[in-house]
This record gives C-alpha cells, sequence and structure tokens, in this order.
C-alpha cells in the first residue's frame, strides 16, 4: 500500500477520534479539526523521511499533539496583548462530541496545566499505556506517571470544588 492510501485509510478511520482528542485539549471544534488536519498535512510531507510506516499513527497523534501546544502556546501569546480566546464549546458539533453530563468533567480538565491535561486525555480517552503516552508526549513513562498522577488528583479537586 502506498503513503498516500495509508494516510487516507487512517484518515477515515481515526480523524473522529484525533478530533475528539484535540477538542479535549484546546477546547473547541473548528480549532479541533484544523489540528489533525494540518497534522496529517505535516505527516503527508515528511512521509518520505518515516523509518518505520507501520508506527506512522503514533507519528499521528504526538502531531496532533504539538498542533493542539501551538494552538495553545498561540493563545497564551495573545492573551499577554490583552486579547483573549473564547471558544465557541458549546457550539452544535461540539454539543453533539461531548454530552451535557460530561461537560462539568470538561470544565475541569480545561482547567489542568497542559501536559496534565495531555497525558489525562491520551490516557483515558485513547487508552494508550504509559509508553505510547511517553511516545506522544516525548517524554519518560516516569513523567507520564507522575503527571497522570497530579493530573487525576487535580481534576478530582476542581470536581469536588464544583459540585
Amino acid at each position: 500500500m502506498d503513503s498516500g492510501r495509508t494516510l487516507a485509510t487512517l484518515f477515515r478511520e481515526h480523524q473522529a477520534g484525533l478530533v475528539c482528542m484535540a477538542l479535549l485539549i484546546v477546547g473547541d471544534q473548528p480549532t479541533a479539526e484544523d489540528a489533525v488536519q494540518d497534522a496529517f498535512a505535516a505527516v503527508h510531507r515528511r512521509m518520505d523521511r518515516l523509518a518505520d510506516h507501520a508506527r506512522v499513527l503514533p507519528y499521528i497523534r504526538a502531531a496532533v499533539v504539538n498542533q493542539c501546544r501551538m494552538v495553545l502556546r498561540r493563545r497564551k501569546i495573545a492573551q499577554r496583548l490583552g486579547r483573549t480566546h473564547e471558544p465557541p464549546v458549546w457550539s452544535a458539533e461540539s454539543a453533539a462530541m461531548l454530552s451535557e453530563d460530561r461537560r462539568e468533567g470538561f470544565l475541569a480538565l480545561r482547567e489542568l496545566p497542559q501536559r496534565q491535561r495531555e497525558a489525562l486525555v491520551l490516557r483515558y480517552y485513547l487508552d494508550l499505556d504509559e509508553a505510547e503516552i511517553a511516545e506522544v508526549m516525548g517524554v519518560s513513562r516516569g513523567t507520564v506517571k507522575s503527571t497522570t498522577s497530579r493530573g487525576i488528583a487535580a481534576l478530582a479537586n476542581r470536581l469536588r470544588e464544583g459540585s
């Protein structure tokens, strides 16, 4: 199978899940969709440089997380300049992807530090193991363990405070 068909197949099979993952990290549907599309485009441009084409999906996951990080960095810079970003989280598309009973958890997740949010999304949304999360995030397994543990504790505290 050629690389174009491989990516097209991966896009069809994983695009929706990757968009949901990105939504949980960046907070709005249009930005999440852009992050996934940009990640696939970046992987497509670099396919000839990938050593193991069987490992394209983990590479795409990492690319999506990196795109989300770029978005969050840009937002932080804009915020310092006095421009705040209020994502249209509860648009019709987002509401369809995120049911009412999950909104409280989503809002608490959005308040976590970026790395904790990424680790929890990769672990509990994509159900990746520690080694896979470490590969996607570019950190050690020990960092994944401690970040996930701190994220769960912080999320639990935020949810308790909100109830």
